[in-house]
């Protein structure tokens, strides 16, 4: 398992590429993951208790999130938007599965809570470093017509 400063190194670089060369969409994606990591921070339980049942306050985190990227994939002229949508609607789905089984071990309720973070983050850094293509698409199908 990677360490925890290995995320927030790679969520403030992302974060600061988002903002430094995206647009709209890459900038709110980006700014919902960090405010989130934040607010799971503030709403996680100690961490004797971790996991061991439905973490109420990061599954709001989650649904807020969610929301978001549902919000930014339905208006969105891009693709990737509906990929991290489609992830995080997978993280969502681990809070389900805990409340379905509470056996769950909560290192696999964790680890499945946590797992589409880092994919996310991939795509918000790809989908920023391709705006600069798609401006040129754009302008060129609007030159052209």
């Amino acid at each position: 398992m990677l360490p925890p400063y290995f995320y927030w190194l790679v969520l403030l670089a992302v974060t600061a590429f988002a903002l430094w060369r995206g647009r709209s969409d890459e900038r709110v994606a980006a700014g919902a993951c960090f405010l989130a990591s934040v607010l799971t921070i503030a709403v996680l339980s100690p961490l004797k208790m971790r996991y061991a049942h439905v973490e109420l306050g990061v599954l709001a985190v989650d649904l807020g999130v969610l929301g978001v990227f549902v919000a930014l994939a339905l208006q969105s002229h891009r693709f990737w938007p509906l990929w991290v949508a489609g992830l995080q609607l997978t993280t969502s789905v681990a809070h389900v599965l805990k409340a379905i089984d509470a056996h769950l071990l909560p290192h696999a309720y964790g680890a499945a809570a946590r797992f589409w973070s880092y994919p996310i983050l991939l795509i918000i850094a790809i989908g920023t470093w391709r705006v600069k293509r798609y401006i040129k698409q754009n302008e060129d199908r609007l030159g052209a017509g």
